[in-house]
């Protein structure tokens, strides 16, 4: 039985040592492949994705497209981007202590969308390791209302969508421990209020890419490499 696009970049790509932030398609069969490389040990690692990644990913995926009889009129491989997507638990983990916009599916004291630091839930140690982080489904975001620091506590799947909120570091991501741990502790300490509630480009190759409620300030990084043009079907 033939795999789903979807399946196919997922396998793929994992296959070669990255992970897949998102995938789409457009109705003019564009597939857009964002990438990224996963934590080795627990660290972010050394080096973020760059065009000879994308490079890389891109080719192989047009090679196993073309045997999966896969329709498509153009490929884009590429990074996230500064405003890199909170997909899954992993994603909060790794990303704990970082500043990021939270949006609710139903409004909590009149608002949907929230800015301010991601940290671990009421009684989670941040200092958790990054794996067992993962399969907790309760976060929460210090944000400041204008006069207070307030928390918003919230489960996975009263979440919209989420995104880190860009930060502009000219030196680079810094590797490290992954989920800024230090920074999401000392956010949460201070917590007090609120109840429940790039482009490199490269051309010739076709590529390119919940009820309980609480939440303060943090950092982002990555960059948006990306590998373009057109299938040579």
């Amino acid at each position: 039985m033939n795999l789903s696009w979807q399946a196919v970049v997922e396998k793929t790509v994992t296959g070669l040592g990255y992970e897949v932030v998102g995938c789409e398609r457009s109705a003019g069969g564009l597939l857009r492949v964002f990438i990224d490389k996963p934590l080795v040990g627990g660290q972010e690692p050394e080096q973020p994705v760059n065009v000879e990644d994308c490079e890389r990913v891109t080719r192989q995926l047009r090679y196993v497209m073309e045997v999966e009889e896969i329709d498509y009129t153009r490929l884009e491989v590429s990074t996230p981007g500064l405003d890199r997507p909170l997909n899954n638990a992993g994603d909060y983990a790794r990303f704990l202590g970082h500043e990021v916009e939270i949006t609710l599916r139903e409004a909590f004291q009149g608002r949907k969308k929230y800015r301010g630091v991601l940290v671990a839930a009421e009684g989670v140690a941040a200092e958790e390791d990054p794996a067992t982080l993962a399969q907790r489904t309760d976060w929460r975001v210090i944000f400041s209302d204008g006069k207070t620091e307030q928390a918003l506590d919230f489960a996975l799947d009263e979440v919209r969508s989420a995104k880190l909120v860009p930060e502009i570091n000219f030196k680079g991501r810094t590797p490290g421990k992954a989920g800024g741990a230090a920074a999401g502790k000392s956010a949460a300490k201070k917590n007090t209020g609120l109840a429940p509630q790039g482009s490199e480009s490269a051309d010739g190759v076709a590529a390119k890419p919940k009820a309980s409620k609480k939440k303060s300030n943090a950092k982002s990084r990555q960059t948006d490499d990306k590998v373009d043009g057109g299938l040579d079907q």
